[in-house]
């Protein structure tokens, strides 16, 4: 009996132990793994962009006038040469009662001024005829050596004295009489006048055929010179702009292919760039912060039929294809993360997780290019925990 219970309590102890050491014994960490494999691997970057028509006309107002209200609508077709508005002479302002009386009165000043002017010049034509009459008598007595030559030369320089006072007042009779019709003209010619007259019109055309993008002033009113009015242009000729960050437009060039996405049609469009701006701008981006961004101008290159209904101004999404590979050995790049002074990925050997060294290669956003260091089939563990360490116990989820 005593070696019975001798053994079964050997028996409890072990079992004991084995309890405790299964309790104490460091869990399997629960992790995700993927198989590496291969197949394309296309390098882009991605921007939002929008179209925008690739020559654009902006009419303008040659001189300051009254424009007529715009007939026409946006989207309307016109052809070269069809009138788009007309323009009148700036209207007369209107007079009131106060306004009126000192028109009235600078008219009865101006005419009271050119009577005045005209007795002037009646005065100075009798002066001019008298020293006529001097000089001539004068020259007959010198002829009998009656007076002297000195006499004769003063009184010619009295006569042309006089008929250059005579034209002096009769200009000043003519200044007297158009500023008499000035004064009459802004009190005829005012707002509140009917004179039944057709003013003079400036018809402005249009300088290309193509269709209305912009009207920006359709109601009629007072218009200055160069003030722009209609914005005319070919929504069948677009190309698209896309901002990219500066870092990005480095490695776009003129040639690179873009792939149009998102942008309301059922397959993506192809495209090409045709130029890379040399100068960048500052932009605010919606978390706030400032960002150096670039200019990117690519033309669509697919047929028009299949992007018709994109108009000026559309959203598009623009993925530039900086690189593509067709067999190449990825994984995702939630594998890959520094060890030391490269890169590393956990390995899923059986139950345990292998360090492994790799060399990566081409990036996306989520793939990455394994030059060495794996190969096709074996699994890595995406997203380790910290608690993911080398020859750690594993548990796939």
């Amino acid at each position: 009996m005593a070696n019975k219970r001798s053994i079964a309590l050997i028996f409890l102890a072990l079992a004991v132990i084995a309890a405790l050491v299964m309790a104490f014994r460091p869990r399997p960490v629960p992790v995700d793994v993927v198989e590496v494999m291969r197949g394309p691997l296309t390098v882009t970057v991605e921007e939002e962009g929008k179209t925008r028509v690739v020559d654009r006309f902006v009419v303008s107002a040659p001189v300051a006038g009254f424009s007529r209200r715009v007939q026409l609508d946006v989207g309307d077709q016109v052809e070269k040469g069809d009138p788009l508005l007309t323009l009148e002479p700036l209207r007369s302002e209107v007079l009131d009662p106060r306004s009126r009386a000192a028109a009235e009165a600078r008219v009865q000043a101006a005419r009271s001024a050119l009577l005045a002017a005209e007795q002037n010049a009646t005065a100075s034509r009798a002066d001019s005829e008298f020293a006529d009459t001097e000089l001539r008598r004068k020259e007959r007595l010198r002829a009998d050596r009656t007076v002297s030559e000195e006499e004769v030369d003063r009184a010619r320089a009295q006569a042309r004295a006089a008929a250059a006072k005579l034209r002096s007042a009769e200009f000043a009779v003519d200044v007297a009489r158009h500023e008499l019709q000035a004064a009459q003209t802004a009190l005829e010619y005012s707002a509140a006048g009917s004179l039944g007259e057709a003013p003079e019109m400036v018809t402005i055309t249009a300088p290309v055929s193509g269709r209305v993008l912009a009207l920006f002033r359709e109601s009629e009113g007072v218009v200055t010179a160069g003030q722009s009015l209609v914005e005319l242009g070919d929504p069948a000729n677009l190309e698209v702009e896309v901002d990219v960050l500066s870092v990005d437009a480095v490695r776009i060039t003129p040639g690179t292919p873009v792939r149009f996405i998102r942008w309301g049609g059922d397959q993506p469009l192809e495209g090409v760039v045709r130029i890379v701006e040399p100068t960048g701008f500052t932009k605010i981006s919606a978390l706030g912060v400032e960002e150096q961004r670039v200019l990117v101008i690519a033309d669509i290159t697919s047929d028009r039929k299949e992007w018709a209904r994109l108009g000026d101004g559309y959203r598009v999404e623009a993925s530039f294809i900086l690189w593509h590979g067709e067999d190449v050995l990825q994984v995702p790049s939630s594998a890959v993360f520094r060890h030391a002074e490269g890169w590393a990925v956990f390995r899923a050997d059986g139950d345990r997780a292998r360090a492994t060294i790799v060399i990566p290669g081409k990036r996306t956003g989520l793939e990455v290019e394994i030059r060495e260091g794996l190969s096709v089939g074996e699994e890595v563990i995406i997203h380790p925990s910290d608690d993911v360490v080398d020859d750690v116990r594993i548990r796939r989820r």
